[in-house]
């Protein structure tokens, strides 16, 4: 269990998964919550992690794990 809260202001839900960002691919990457927090990722709780939106042209990564669900 971790006690890392959803980046997302205002959020006070427990972080699920992280988000990271490649700029120069325009692609956002959604996986399972990393193991220590990471200071150029963002972690989400669930919710946020289901809405995720990207500016247009962007692709999406989702890594979901054996079983789970993002």
């Amino acid at each position: 269990m971790s006690d890392r809260t959803c980046s997302k202001v205002a959020c006070t839900e427990q972080a699920v998964s992280t988000l990271t960002y490649v700029y120069a691919d325009s692609m956002a990457v959604l996986g399972p919550l990393s193991t220590q927090h990471e200071p150029h990722s963002y972690d989400l709780c669930a919710k946020h992690a289901g809405r995720l939106s990207v500016p247009q042209g962007w692709s999406v990564i989702r890594h979901v794990p054996a079983g789970g669900d993002l």
